[in-house]
């Protein structure tokens, strides 16, 4: 046995013996083990020493009796005085020692315990050896029989105080060692004989006294270790139904509960002895299960498993309450006993009602869109895939799509805040649900931003009345915060399977629906039709095609005169025009160039180049005439656009006062500080700012006052009917009266007659534009247009002075 093992041995309890008897003795225990193992082996050894007194004090009486009148009597009376106030000490000291270590040992206690034992056990085991070495001599042989029998008896009795292995050495040997010296004392052979065999048998009883003490500390050390082990359990059982939400329950074999902990009963609003008096099966068989059964119920399968003695694991289960449903997620496993027989079912709960709560708003946000509440996009892509595959199906019913987006929000929304936006689109969404509702076969959808969606089910007509009532109620007048606002919807309607047979294209022919309601005015809906994706279409091949066309030089500008109403009718400038000239397809109209331009913003790069190539053919013109180029309102607002003004001045040397930037209403609606700051730098530059289309917007009278321009150009609208209007003509003269107070000029557009010509003229309007004088030309026939133009208009040029 190694040095360190010794060392704890002997700390183990059986001292310097220990160290002599290593291989007896178990392995150490670990130190908290120590005191509880030494305690129980002191409480055996002195349970049993109770046992071994009675015996001692009986053989005590016997020997004195036998041999009282062969040896002699002091010695007799000696010997029972002794063993009888040896015995007499150990009841004494052994209920001594229970009575004051009652409520529990200490280790001086233990030690104490230990050197008592230890004390009376030599003393004892001294005074029988006295036995053979007094009497064996001078017996009998009969006496003799009678000693070696006794002897041998004394010793097996360190059997009985064997759990300590010290106590028994210190009585089994002095008895062994009196025990041989009696014999060899005789001298007689057959006494060394004997003597011989009582060594053997001495042999064997101190052996077997060491396993058996070996074994006893084995089994306390496993049953203390249990213990512990079960303490610790247990603490740690009690600690995790404290501190977590989880619980422990257990059933015996029959189902009923024999451990179910207060957590366990306040979750299912019973109390602890209700629930002992039940049955887990009996509990879940108690709640509605069939048609009444919640959504992901596992009680069922709970059953199952435990009528089939069958593990299960988190299987959620919903019971009624009297707070409402709670719901439970349970695990659980048969167990056996000792034998291998079912003993019933150990398990963990835990009360999950909250956090299935948070599940289910979870899931609600998930398929609702936050602000307004209706269903969002994902959910739209679902339902759509649904209705569309049923659409298509032999005999299904029509499915429409209302794709609805908000004509004017963006105003209210930049206006009034974000705030008053999101209160806009609330109410939106609740109109759209009473709509819905009114139609159970409607379903709304909120798509993103001022974007919804209405699914319905039922003939198309029904699905056309739905749109006009969609316009009609959302288009009605809101109230934000005390504040009045007014929007109105854009509906496009495409209907499955008629157009579409899957959600994306679906949405897409409803898009493009959408879209030519707006271009239709707003406020109205349009259904799908197969010109509109054949004008789509159209639209895409333009937009692919219109970059390299600039590049390659397929887009050019053709310039269309601006003529003196005055007597002398000259050409006073040229308006430039975009032409683009398809190869395979020949001219393409502006009406579809420039918004799909605009759509996209390559505008701006045509405006870039139309404002340098429009600078440098002007060049070589007459000094005096200028040339108008018009500009988007997307480009003019850029905040490096005067830059880009000066850039074309300064590369092509056109001087500032000959370019004239012209620009429609639209331009003014965002009303943003890089407008006012362009329109100023312009002015301040020398480059002239004309208003287009005057007249056929909102508000068109302010901006004459609110920005500074130098010219406006009445719509061709007015001159239509002019002839036949005299609604126009008035018109025209109040713009008059207005331009020349604020001393700006005024050309008429659209002029195509010399009647339309001279009333303009009578109501001194500067200028005029039109068929009369020409159509836009190429560069090239410029100063043909400059020399017969005057002719066109029945006065020739004044004559010139003659060079002399």
């Amino acid at each position: 046995m190694p040095d360190d093992a010794v060392r704890e041995s002997t700390e183990y309890g059986d001292g310097w013996l220990a160290r002599r008897l290593g291989w007896a003795v178990t392995e150490a225990p670990p130190e908290r083990y120590r005191h509880q193992i030494r305690t129980d082996l002191l409480d055996e050894t002195l349970k049993l020493a109770n046992i071994s007194a009675v015996t001692h004090f009986a053989v005590a009486v016997v020997i004195p009796i036998l041999f009282w009148d062969t040896a002699s009597r002091v010695y007799l009376a000696g010997l029972f005085v002794v063993v009888t106030a040896i015995i007499g000490l150990t009841l004494y000291t052994n209920r001594l020692y229970r009575r004051i270590y009652a409520d529990g040992v200490s280790e001086i206690g233990v030690a104490r315990g230990y050197r008592m034992a230890a004390g009376l056990a030599l003393a004892l085991g001294l005074t029988w050896a006295t036995m053979p070495i007094m009497l064996f001599a001078p017996a009998s042989d009969d006496q003799r029989l009678i000693i070696v029998a006794t002897a041998a008896g004394l010793i097996s009795d360190a059997y009985v105080v064997g759990p300590l292995l010290s106590v028994s050495f210190l009585f089994a040997v002095p008895l062994i060692l009196g025990s041989f010296v009696g014999l060899a004392r005789s001298g007689e052979a057959i006494a060394l004989s004997i003597g011989v065999l009582l060594v053997v048998y001495a042999i064997f009883v101190l052996a077997s006294v060491a396993r058996m003490s070996r074994l006893s500390r084995e089994r306390i050390h496993d049953r203390v270790r249990v213990e512990d082990q079960g303490q610790t359990i247990g603490l740690l059982l009690n600690e995790f139904e404290a501190n977590t939400s989880d619980w422990l329950w257990e059933t015996d074999e029959a189902g009923r509960f024999q451990h179910v902990s207060t957590r366990m009963a306040q979750a299912l609003g019973r109390t602890e002895d209700e629930l002992h008096a039940t049955s887990l099966a009996a509990l879940l068989g108690g709640t509605a299960r069939e048609e009444d059964e919640p959504e992901g119920d596992g009680a069922t399968e709970i059953l199952a498993c435990l009528s089939g003695r069958e593990p299960f694991r988190e299987r959620l289960v919903a019971f009624a309450g009297p707070e409402g449903i709670r719901w439970l997620r349970l695990s659980g496993k048969p167990f056996q006993d000792r034998r291998g027989v079912f003993a019933g079912f150990r398990g963990v709960g835990s009360d999950v009602t909250a956090s299935r709560a948070a599940e289910e708003r979870i899931a609600f946000l998930a398929t609702r869109d936050a602000l307004t509440g209706l269903s969002n996009r994902a959910v739209f892509h679902e339902i759509a895939q649904t209705a569309c595959r049923a659409a298509a199906q032999p005999g299904g019913r029509t499915k429409s799509l209302l794709y609805l987006d908000l004509d004017g929000f963006k105003l209210v929304n930049d206006s009034a805040g974000h705030g008053a936006g999101d209160a806009l689109l609330r109410q939106v969404a609740d109109r759209i649900r009473a709509i819905t509702a009114a139609e159970p076969s409607a379903h709304g959808f909120r798509l993103g931003g001022d974007e919804f969606a209405i699914l319905h089910r039922g003939p198309i007509e029904a699905a056309e009345a739905l749109a006009q009532a969609c316009v009609t109620t959302i288009g009605e007048p809101y109230w934000i915060d005390g504040v009045r606002a007014e929007i109105g919807v854009s509906v496009g309607l495409a209907h499955a399977p008629r157009d579409a047979t899957d959600p994306e294209s679906l949405l897409r022919k409803a898009d493009l629906a959408l879209y030519t309601a707006k271009e239709a005015g707003k406020g109205r809906w349009q259904a799908f039709d197969a010109s509109l994706e054949r004008r789509a279409q159209r639209q895409r091949e333009l937009d692919a095609a219109m970059r390299p066309a600039l590049e390659n030089g397929e887009m050019a500008l053709h310039y269309q005169p601006l003529v003196s109403l005055g007597d002398d009718g000259r050409v006073v400038g040229f308006e430039a025009l975009l032409r683009w000239n398809r190869p395979g397809e020949g001219a393409v109209s502006p009406a579809e160039t420039v918004p799909i331009a605009e759509s996209t913003g390559f505008v701006i790069e045509i405006g870039r180049w139309a404002l340098r190539k429009a600078c440098a053919e002007a060049t070589g013109w007459p000094e005096g005439l200028r040339v108008a180029v018009n500009i988007s309102s997307i480009h003019f607002r850029l905040p490096g656009f005067v830059g880009e003004v000066e850039a074309a001045l300064q590369a092509t040397g056109l001087p500032a006062g000959r370019l004239e930037i012209e620009i429609t209403e639209t331009i003014f609606l965002g009303n943003t500080p890089n407008v006012i700051e362009n329109l100023r730098r312009l002015r301040a530059l020398g480059v002239r700012i004309a208003l287009d289309d005057f007249g056929t917007g909102f508000s068109s009278l302010s901006y004459l006052t609110q920005f500074p321009v130098d010219k406006i150009k009445i719509d061709r609208a007015f001159v239509r009917d002019l002839i036949h209007r005299r609604e126009c003509l008035t018109v025209i003269e109040a713009i008059m009266v207005i331009a020349r107070d604020l001393s700006i000029d005024v050309t008429v557009e659209g002029v195509e007659t010399v009647q339309q010509a001279e009333l303009l003229r009578l109501k001194h309007c500067n200028s005029a534009q039109g068929f009369l004088y020409s159509p836009a030309q190429p560069a090239r026939e410029v100063p043909g247009l400059i020399e017969s133009i005057p002719l066109k208009g029945g006065r020739r040029p004044p004559p010139q002075a003659s060079a002399a």
